[in-house]
């Protein structure tokens, strides 16, 4: 961030009095600029056994396989957002059944949560940002083309409950491996 959204003036990074973190402040009017992380929210949508999942037709990860999962929008819920990129990126319409997983990314500032879901009627398709949509019998989810480690790690989760059952609310974070940087 270089200017002010509200007065158009430079703005630069210190600790406004009363906080304990940099943000940036504009040097003129005093505005400070929080910045804080995305949600990310989707569904794991299930048809007769099988798991639904979108080919992206996007970077980053063209034509890896995802769930269909995106940016929530402002003035909308969690479950509407993921209902709505459901929508969006696998032209299904889905009953949401509860919260399936909460994955936290603190280095790149976001917060992914997906949602257990049906297909109604079994109906799906790709769209805009989807190459193909299809339903995925859990011995022949493809591991090795899966877009994100958030994605991988609920498909895992999902799996292990689906044996029993017995769905909970998982709560996980995902941190950048340590850089091999700096060592000799």
């Amino acid at each position: 961030m270089k200017y002010c959204s509200t007065c158009g003036h430079p703005v630069e990074q210190r600790i406004p009095e009363g906080d304990n973190r940099h943000r940036y402040v504009c040097v003129s009017c005093e505005t400070i600029h929080y910045q804080n992380p995305r949600i990310i929210a989707g569904t794991v949508p299930v048809w007769e056994g099988k798991i639904l999942l979108c080919k992206r037709a996007i970077e980053p990860r063209y034509g890896y396989w995802t769930l269909p999962a995106g940016f929530m929008e402002n003035a909308e819920t969690t479950i509407e957002a993921a209902a709505r990129e459901t929508r969006e990126e696998a032209l299904a319409e889905v009953d949401i059944h509860g919260l399936f997983s909460i994955i936290d990314v603190p280095h790149i500032n976001q917060v992914h949560m997906f949602y257990r879901a049906t297909l109604i009627e079994g109906r799906f398709g790709a769209g805009e940002e989807s190459l193909e949509s299809r339903l995925f019998a859990v011995e022949d989810i493809p591991w090795d083309e899966i877009s994100f480690p958030t994605v991988r790690k609920t498909l895992e989760l999902f799996l292990e409950d689906m044996k029993t059952e017995n769905y909970q609310v998982h709560l996980k974070d995902i941190r950048r491996p340590m850089s091999a940087r700096g060592k000799a």
